[in-house]
């Protein structure tokens, strides 16, 4: 992993983001386990849903703190129109699943 002096969006609220991602690593292996045990198939799918759920609460965090830290503070590189194409592209990416 290469170390870096630029500021992210998410760089204010890191150690929150990797708390967070640690709780869906952890709930991700649960459902191994669960799979592991021959649990119910209702029951992983209602854990695979909140997984999912608290990915893209995470996603959205992420999109929030890009859109208002390197779009709106400009610090990304790029005219407005390449910032707005990159940003939607990035939600439309993030819509797209199932």
């Amino acid at each position: 992993m290469a170390t870096t002096s630029q500021t992210r969006g998410y760089t204010a609220t890191k150690e929150q983001l990797l708390t967070r991602l640690r709780r869906i690593e952890g709930q991700v292996r649960g459902i191994e386990g669960m799979v592991e045990d021959d649990r119910y198939c209702i029951d992983v799918i209602t854990q695979i849903s909140a997984v999912q759920a608290a990915l893209d609460k995470v996603a959205l965090g992420l999109l929030d703190g890009h859109a208002r830290h390197c779009v709106v503070e400009g610090h990304a590189e790029g005219s407005p129109e390449e910032l707005t194409d990159e940003l939607m592209a990035a939600v439309g990416r993030l819509m797209r699943r199932g």
